[in-house]
C-alpha cells in the first residue's frame, strides 16, 4: 500500500509508472535547460565573430571572450547556495522556481537586444535566476519522493533525461536561428520558451499539493525538535561561530571580486586589486595568500569538530571535490575552445552524399525524439487536463513551436546542394551521447563490475582526456588555411561524455552518502563551489586557445587537457586505500 503524502492524490495520475508531477517537473527543467544552452552556445560565438559579415558579432578576442564567461559560469554554481538557502527559510520550493524563471526570462530578453550594456544586465539576471532555480527544482522531486524511496532513482534518471533533452534542442534549435536568421532569434527563442516552461509549471499547481510551499512556523519547528531529540552524532548541530561567518564572508567577498576583476581588467581596463606585494600581482596575492588559507582554516576548523569517523567521511568529500576542479577544467572547454575550434579549424563543408547522409542523420536526431517527448505529453495530458487543463495547453502550444521550427530546420538543409554543419551543432553530441550511453553504464556498475568510487573518478577523467587526446593527434602538424577533420571532434565529445558519465554521478552520489544531514548544506557548496571553481579555469584556458595556437600549436593546446587530467585520474586511483579507510565502510 502506498504512504500517505501531503497531497494524497498525489500518485493516483501516473504517467509511465510514476505521478504526473514529476513529468510537469521533467518539462519545466527541459525548457530551463533549452533556454540555459541554447544561450551558452551562442555567447563565445556571438562575442568572437567578426565586426563585419553576414552574421556580425562583437569581434572579441576569445581571451576576453573567455574572460567574461568564465565569471558568469562560476557564478552560475555560486548562487544556487544562497538560492537553496532563501527557499528553505522562507518562500518555499515552488515560489523560489517561478522567481527564478521569470527572473532568467528577463535575463534572456535583455540579450535579444544585442548591446553591451543590455548583455551584461541579461547575464547578471542569468546568474541571478539560476541561484533561484536550480537547487529548488531538485528539492521538489526530492520532497515528492521522501516517502517512497524505491522509486527515487527511476524518477532521477527520467527527470535527468529531461535535462539533456531541454540542452539537445536548446543547442541545436538556437544555434540554428542564430546563425541563419541572426543572434538575437537565437538569444529571444531561449528567453521566449523560458517563459512557457515557467507559466505551465505555474498552471500545474494543482497536481503538487502542498509539495514545495511557503515552510510554516510548525514545520520549522517540527524539524528543529526532531533534530534535537536526536541521539545520532550525525545530527548534532555544529553552529556557525561569530570567526567562521566572518570567514565565510571575507573569503567569498575576495572570491567575488577576483571573479569581476578578471573581465574587467582585460574587457574594461578596471583593476580591483591594482598594487603588488613583493613580486606577486594584487590578484594572486589576494586569492592565494589570502583567501585561500583563511579557507582552509575554516574548513579544518568546521571538520575538527565532528566524531572521527565524520570527519574522515567529509576529508575524502573534499578530496573527491579538489578532483573535480580537473575534471570541469578541461570537460567545460565545449563552452569556449571547442565552440571556437569547430568554427575556425573543422572542415564543416559537406556536397553530394556525405550532405544526404548528415541531412538524413540529422533528421532522425531530431524527428525521433521530438516523437518520443510528444508521446509522453500526451500521456501527461490524458491523467492532468481535468486537473491543470490550461497548463497542458501551454505545453502543447510550446510543442507546436518546437516541431515548427525543426520543420522548417530540416526543410532548408533539404533545399541545399552544399552546406556547412552549423559549429553550434556538435555540441548536441554531449546531450545526445549521455541519452544513449546512460542507461548502459548504470547497468555496469550494477553488475560485478562495478569499481570502487575513487577508480571511477580516475577512468572518468582518463577517459575524458582521451577525447582531447585524439583532438591533439588530429590537430597534429596542422598547417595555416587547413582544416581537420569533423570525425576527431565527434569523437572527442564521444570519450567526453563516457568520462562524464563515469564521474559526474558517482561524486553527487557520495556527497549523499558520506555528508552527516546537518551538514549537508555546506559540503554542497564546498562541492558546487568546486565546479564553480573548474567552469572558471576552463573558461581562462580556453581563452587562450589562439595565444597558445600562435605560440606552440593547436595540438600542444589539446594537450594541456589531455595530460593534466590522465595525470589527476591517475593519482586519484592510486589514492582508493586511503579513500577505502576514510570513507569508514560506505560503499
Amino acid at each position: 500500500m502506498l504512504k500517505t503524502t501531503t497531497n494524497p492524490d498525489f500518485f493516483e495520475s501516473k504517467v509511465l509508472g510514476h505521478p504526473a508531477g514529476l513529468f510537469v517537473l521533467f518539462f519545466t527543467e527541459m525548457w530551463e535547460r533549452f533556454s540555459f544552452y541554447g544561450m551558452r552556445v551562442l555567447l563565445i560565438l556571438f562575442l568572437t565573430a567578426a565586426l563585419m559579415g553576414d552574421n556580425p558579432g562583437w569581434g572579441w578576442s576569445s581571451e576576453n571572450a573567455g574572460a567574461l564567461y568564465g565569471t558568469y559560469a562560476m557564478l552560475l554554481y555560486i548562487t544556487p547556495i544562497f538560492g537553496g538557502i532563501i527557499a528553505d527559510r522562507y518562500i518555499g520550493y515552488r515560489w523560489a522556481v517561478v522567481i527564478g524563471s521569470i527572473i532568467m526570462t528577463l535575463g534572456h530578453a535583455a540579450m535579444a537586444f544585442e548591446s553591451q550594456l543590455m548583455l551584461y544586465i541579461g547575464l547578471g539576471l542569468l546568474v541571478i535566476g539560476t541561484g533561484f532555480f536550480k537547487p529548488n527544482m531538485t528539492s521538489i522531486l526530492s520532497e515528492m519522493y521522501k516517502n517512497f524511496p524505491e522509486k527515487k532513482d527511476g524518477a532521477y534518471t527520467i527527470f535527468y533525461m529531461g535535462v539533456n533533452a531541454g540542452a539537445f534542442f536548446g543547442m541545436m534549435l538556437c544555434g540554428y536561428l542564430a546563425s541563419n536568421l541572426g543572434w538575437h532569434y537565437g538569444f529571444g527563442l531561449a528567453g521566449i520558451f523560458m517563459l512557457l516552461g515557467t507559466i505551465q509549471f505555474w498552471l500545474a499547481k494543482p497536481l503538487f499539493g502542498n509539495i514545495g510551499e511557503v515552510p510554516t512556523k510548525e514545520m520549522k519547528a517540527i524539524e528543529a525538535a526532531r533534530a534535537a531529540a536526536s541521539k545520532s552524532d550525525d545530527d548534532k548541530p555544529n553552529p556557525y561561530t561569530t570567526v567562521d561567518i566572518a570567514l565565510i564572508v571575507i573569503t567569498t567577498l575576495i572570491g567575488l571580486l577576483y571573479a569581476f576583476n578578471d573581465p574587467l581588467s582585460k574587457i574594461g581596463g578596471i583593476n580591483l586589486f591594482a598594487f603588488k606585494v613583493g613580486t606577486w600581482d594584487g590578484s594572486s596575492f589576494m586569492i592565494l595568500l589570502v583567501a585561500l588559507p583563511l579557507f582552509l582554516f575554516l574548513v579544518i576548523s568546521r571538520l575538527m569538530r565532528y566524531t572521527t569517523v565524520i570527519r574522515h567521511r567529509m576529508i575524502a568529500v573534499i578530496i573527491f571535490a579538489f578532483f573535480t576542479i580537473f575534471f570541469w577544467m578541461s570537460f567545460e572547454q565545449g563552452a569556449s575552445s571547442l565552440i571556437i575550434f569547430a568554427r575556425d579549424s573543422v572542415d564543416r563543408s559537406l556536397i553530394g552524399t556525405s550532405l544526404t547522409v548528415f541531412n538524413v542523420v540529422n533528421t532522425l536526431l531530431t524527428v525521433v525524439p521530438l516523437l518520443i517527448i510528444s508521446w509522453v505529453l500526451v500521456l501527461l495530458a490524458k491523467q492532468t487536463y481535468k486537473k491543470a487543463l490550461m497548463s497542458n495547453v501551454v505545453l502543447a502550444i510550446t510543442f507546436l513551436g518546437i516541431w515548427g521550427i525543426a520543420i522548417w530546420m530540416l526543410n532548408n538543409e533539404f533545399s541545399k546542394t552544399a552546406s556547412e554543419i552549423d559549429p553550434s551543432w556538435f555540441s548536441i553530441l554531449n546531450s545526445f551521447f549521455i541519452i544513449a550511453f546512460a542507461s548502459t553504464v548504470s547497468k555496469l556498475w550494477d553488475s560485478k563490475y562495478n569499481p570502487p568510487a575513487a577508480v571511477k573518478y580516475g577512468l572518468g577523467l582518463i577517459i575524458m582526456a582521451a577525447g582531447f587526446g585524439l583532438l591533439a593527434y588530429g590537430a597534429y602538424g596542422m598547417q595555416d588555411g587547413v582544416k581537420v577533420s569533423m570525425i576527431w571532434l565527434v569523437l572527442a565529445y564521444l570519450f567526453h561524455t563516457l568520462g562524464e558519465l563515469f564521474l559526474s554521478p558517482v561524486g553527487l552520489s557520495y556527497v549523499s552518502k558520506l555528508v552527516p544531514a546537518r551538514m549537508i548544506a555546506f559540503m554542497f557548496g564546498m562541492w558546487y563551489l568546486a565546479i564553480a571553481i573548474g567552469n572558471k579555469l576552463a573558461a581562462i584556458l580556453g581563452g587562450e586557445i589562439d595565444n597558445i595556437t600562435r605560440e606552440y600549436s593547436l595540438s600542444t593546446f589539446f594537450l594541456i587537457f589531455t595530460i593534466v587530467p590522465v595525470v589527476a585520474g591517475l593519482l586519484v586511483i592510486a589514492l582508493n586505500p586511503v579513500l577505502k579507510k576514510l570513507m569508514h565502510g560506505v560503499r
